[in-house]
């Protein structure tokens, strides 16, 4: 095996453009219309959301028919059964639910069961992150509250995925943006500063808070 030779000088940036992106919003703020509006978007629906907006669309009801298009996309409930059966084929899990009662992998005692979810949504989106140059995950808005400095309560907006599942989402995504309607405009904020969960690493994004314009987004 030959030696490792380390760079000697600085190696450029591969690409500027998020190759993983979060989008989330209220109901009804807009998403899908957006999405159909970025030229060759493929939208994978999982909600049967997609029906009033003309699009490169297909529908999809389980992961069995996601993976018969060559794709798929995150949903917690559906990782929750590809957890259970990464857990029936342990030698701790070989037994579990073996009268098909429906049991839960949540179920399992002090909380193992959202290892096995945890391990199930990753490979889901790891999975996703290889079928296009460019992947946009869909989210949904959960409010919460939180204290500022003055011991006020204040709100802030907030993906919907539960405990890790957010952390561990958001900490594989170039760029988190929060998508909103300001005097009849879309907006899509990358600010990190107003108590909402977003922020990006690349250059062009951070900070940025204004009308959505995808050309401003993927720059390569």
């Amino acid at each position: 095996m030959s030696e490792l030779q380390l760079p000697k000088q600085v190696i450029k940036a591969a690409r500027k453009s998020p190759k993983n992106m979060i989008m989330y919003g209220p109901p009804k703020v807009g998403k899908t219309t957006a999405l159909s509006q970025l030229d060759g978007c493929l939208i994978i629906d999982l909600e049967d959301g997609s029906d009033m907006v003309d699009a490169l669309k297909v529908k999809a009801d389980s992961l069995a028919e996601l993976a018969q298009v060559g794709s798929a996309i995150i949903s917690e409930v559906w990782c929750e059964e590809e957890g259970k059966k990464m857990y029936q084929q342990t030698a701790m899990g070989k037994n579990f639910d073996k009268d098909n009662k429906g049991l839960s992998v949540l179920s399992l005692p002090n909380g193992a069961g959202y290892l096995y979810l945890r391990k199930a949504f990753m490979n889901w989106f790891h999975r996703l992150s290889k079928l296009a140059p460019h992947v946009i995950f869909i989210g949904h808005l959960k409010d919460k509250y939180l204290e500022d400095k003055a011991g006020k309560e204040v709100k802030a907006n907030d993906l919907d995925l539960s405990g890790k599942l957010r952390s561990i989402a958001c900490a594989n995504a170039d760029a988190i943006g929060y998508m909103y309607r300001q005097d009849g405009k879309t907006m899509l904020s990358f600010d990190s500063s107003n108590n909402d969960t977003a922020g990006s690493r690349c250059d062009h994004l951070i900070g940025k808070n204004d009308e959505l314009d995808w050309g401003t987004i993927f720059i390569d």
